[in-house]
């Protein structure tokens, strides 16, 4: 018999975010082996600039193998450390996190925790924050995961904060009102606002308009800030970044306390393209918080060799900052190739700023305004175009016919093959165009 963890379905993987994995995995494509296969679509990883970690690896052999002034310090980094983790590389990273936004904040290394990951860290966060049936609000579309990883182990809920296409899915203050009645209908208690900036799906930064909206909510009404900012180091165009932090200390006075309610999750997945390194982050100035997320760290440390070798390569300033900046030049061209593609094929996208994916409007394919046509139109592109795309509703979208595209995951050579791919499907459809020039399309519904 087992525990009801084990046996309930309650983890999230029926979400079309998983189900498109599921596909690509029995089918992934390869230019060789597999040319027909699926191309991964749906993953937001980062793999545009290996060759500059590469290349530093290799002007550094001493520190990839464990030396100190040609002295091993293997056995110093194999015995057991203590969870609050190694000084160097708390120093390394808050200086780090203060380069990014311009060093107009400063990060103290006593109040940073480090996790296995940010997907460690936001569930810290919940646990720490929330008794099971308490809820956050989270703005829509919001990453698919966060169902897993909010929800499932910790029993909190998700209160989702319905954005409008009509604003480019930016926060209103009536949109913060209604999702907070919401919850109070459903008779689930509010214990904060989770936010991602820059967005995830949308690849937009937030404005300090909207964070100020934030910040005057939960002072209201007496919450918690939880701002995931993991991708603060892709944005690759004005605006620029601006952390919740940065608008918190910008207040006169810490009215409510707001600054012990406020959290940033951090990690050097996307920014530094390490997601297999699992080195995640909290930030908090709130002393019982950092005390308890550091206990619960003890769950999922950061083995020492790679808290060695990441401080290191933080440690080489010219090498961290100058990554940064090609990075986020590679992530541009990348992105305005995806964003020339879609378009060649009578597809646009959301103006975005940052991250590694596009949200693009395809609502245009839709047989009708329907989650059920979208999800028939994402059936035909995963098995018939054969690309792995997120359906809007997978990201708790209000509007059908949005999905989200990765770009930064694959080569240059096959997001060639994907455009060419997603031009022929749409030249193939039997269209109509009417006086206004909008397409109504006959569709197929496939099966894989």
């Amino acid at each position: 018999m087992l525990s009801r963890k084990a046996s309930e379905d309650s983890h999230g993987q029926d979400s079309s975010y998983f189900l498109g994995w599921q596909e690509y995995d029995k089918n992934p494509y390869h230019l060789i082996r597999n040319p027909t296969g699926i191309i991964q679509m749906g993953l937001a990883e980062n793999q545009l600039s290996f060759d500059l970690l590469e290349s530093w690896l290799e002007r550094n052999p001493e520190i990839v193998g464990m030396k100190q002034d040609g002295v091993s310090i293997f056995r110093e980094l194999a015995l057991f450390q203590d969870y609050h983790g190694l000084p160097a590389l708390k120093k390394e990273l808050v200086e780090f996190m203060s380069k990014i936004r311009g060093n107009r904040i400063k990060f103290a290394p006593e109040k940073l925790v480090l996790t296995a990951g940010a997907t460690l860290a936001n569930e810290i966060m919940m646990f720490c924050l929330a008794h099971p049936g308490e809820a956050f609000i989270l703005p829509t579309p919001y990453y698919p995961g966060f169902d897993r990883d909010l929800k499932w182990r910790t029993g909190v809920e998700i209160v989702p904060l319905h954005c409008s296409s009509s604003n480019g899915f930016r926060i209103t203050s009536s949109a913060l009102k209604q999702a907070y009645q919401k919850a109070q209908k459903l008779n689930l208690k509010v214990k904060g606002v989770l936010v991602t900036n820059p967005s995830n799906p949308l690849g937009t930064t937030m404005t300090k308009a909207e964070l100020n909206l934030l910040v005057d909510f939960a002072i209201e009404n007496n919450i918690h800030i939880i701002s995931d900012e993991i991708y603060s180091g892709t944005v690759f165009d004005p605006p620029e970044f601006v952390s919740i932090m940065e608008v918190v200390n910008e207040r006169t006075s810490s009215i409510n306390n707001i600054r012990n309610r406020t959290h940033i999750i951090y990690s050097l997945s996307k920014d530094l393209g390490v997601p297999g390194f699992r080195v995640g982050m909290i930030y908090s100035e709130n002393e019982t918080v950092l005390a308890a997320a550091t206990k619960m760290s003890s769950f999922g440390l950061v083995s020492s060799q790679t808290q060695h070798l990441v401080a290191n390569v933080l440690k080489d300033k010219k090498f961290a900052f100058n990554y940064i900046e090609e990075n986020q030049r590679r992530v541009k061209r990348r992105m305005e190739m995806l964003v020339c593609g879609l378009r060649n094929a009578g597809i646009q996208c959301l103006k975005s700023n940052a991250g590694l994916f596009c949200w693009v409007d395809m609502r245009h394919l839709l047989n009708s305004a329907t989650f059920e046509a979208e999800k028939e139109l994402w059936m035909m592109i995963l098995c018939h175009v054969g690309l792995n795309i997120s359906p809007g509703s997978s990201c708790h979208c209000s509007e059908p016919g949005w999905f989200r595209v990765c770009f930064a995951n694959m080569s240059e050579a096959t997001l060639k093959v994907a455009m060419r791919r997603m031009k022929a499907f749409i030249d193939s459809t039997v269209s109509v165009v009417n006086d206004n020039g909008c397409t109504c399309e006959q569709s197929v519904r496939v099966n894989c």
